[in-house]
C-alpha cells in the first residue's frame, strides 16, 4: 500500500512539472494581438472568417474604381489588394498573408481592431449623442460598417505620405441626418460614409486618392453642398463627382 501511494505521488509530481501528461491537454496558444489572431497563412483558395478579417484590413489596398468584397473567399482580388498592402509597407509583396504580413496588421490596430490613426470617437459624434443609435442599421452594424470606413481610410492615409485626415463627419442617426440637412437615401445612416474636412492633403487630392481605396461613393468640391468637404461612402453602385477637380 506504501510503495504504491510513493507511486501516485511521484506520478502526480511529474504531472505538475510536466514531465508527464495525463489525458488529452492541450497547450494555450498565447495570443498574438489584443484585438485579433490569426494561426494559420492564407493564400489563394483559402475560405473562413480569418479571411474576412484580413479583407476587412486591406479593403483600402484596392485598384482604382475596386471594391473589395467582405466574402471570406480568399481569391484573386484579396490577393491583389494583400500585395499592394506588402509593397506600402515594403514587405515582399507576394500576395499571401503569413507571419510578417500579420505582424505589420498587429502593429497598425488597437485592441478594438480599429486601426492606430482613427478611433470610434471620430465617427459617432451624431449631433453630439456620441452614439451610434438610431439609424438605417442597429448600432454594432453601423460600427462594423465604420470599422471598415476607417481601415479604408488608413489605407489612403498611408499613401498620401501619411498624412493626417480630419474627420467632420461620420455617423448620423436619422433624426440627426434631417437636422444636418442631409440626403434622406445618405449612407452616414448605415455608418457607410464619413466627410473629411479641410487638412493638409488638398480636398482634390484626397477625392483623386479616394479612388484607389475602394469607395463607391466619392464627393467632392463644385458638388453641390461639398466645396469645404470631401466625402468617401461605400455603396453597391459607383458614384463619383467632384466638377471643380
Amino acid at each position: 500500500m506504501r510503495r504504491r501511494l510513493v507511486t501516485l505521488l511521484s506520478a502526480l509530481v511529474l504531472a505538475v512539472t510536466g514531465s508527464i501528461t495525463f489525458g488529452a491537454v492541450v497547450p494555450t496558444v498565447a495570443a498574438a494581438d489584443g484585438c485579433y489572431t490569426w494561426n494559420r497563412t492564407l493564400n489563394q483558395g483559402a475560405t473562413g472568417g480569418d479571411v474576412t478579417q484580413l479583407q476587412i484590413r486591406v479593403a483600402g489596398w484596392v485598384a482604382s474604381g475596386e471594391n473589395l468584397a467582405l466574402d471570406g473567399s480568399y481569391g484573386p482580388a484579396t490577393a491583389a489588394a494583400v500585395k499592394r498592402f506588402q509593397a506600402g509597407y515594403g514587405l515582399a509583396a507576394d500576395g499571401v498573408a503569413g507571419p510578417n504580413t500579420f505582424s505589420k496588421i498587429y502593429a497598425l490596430q488597437d485592441d478594438d481592431c480599429t486601426p492606430i490613426h482613427f478611433t470610434y470617437g471620430e465617427f459617432d459624434d451624431n449631433c453630439g449623442a456620441n452614439n451610434f443609435n438610431g439609424g438605417r442599421v442597429s448600432a454594432a452594424t453601423a460600427k462594423e460598417n465604420i470599422r471598415r470606413i476607417m481601415w479604408q481610410l488608413e489605407a489612403m492615409r498611408r499613401k498620401l505620405g501619411d498624412r493626417p485626415l480630419n474627420i467632420t463627419s461620420g455617423f448620423r442617426s436619422v433624426s440627426c441626418n434631417a437636422s444636418v440637412g442631409g440626403s434622406s437615401t445618405s449612407l452616414h445612416m448605415s455608418g457607410l460614409a464619413a466627410d473629411l474636412g479641410m487638412s493638409n492633403p488638398p480636398q482634390c487630392t484626397m477625392w483623386n486618392q479616394g479612388k484607389t481605396a475602394g469607395f463607391e461613393e466619392l464627393l467632392g468640391p463644385g458638388y453641390p453642398g461639398h466645396n469645404d468637404h470631401v466625402h468617401v461612402g461605400n455603396k453597391s453602385g459607383r458614384f463619383w463627382s467632384a466638377p471643380n477637380c
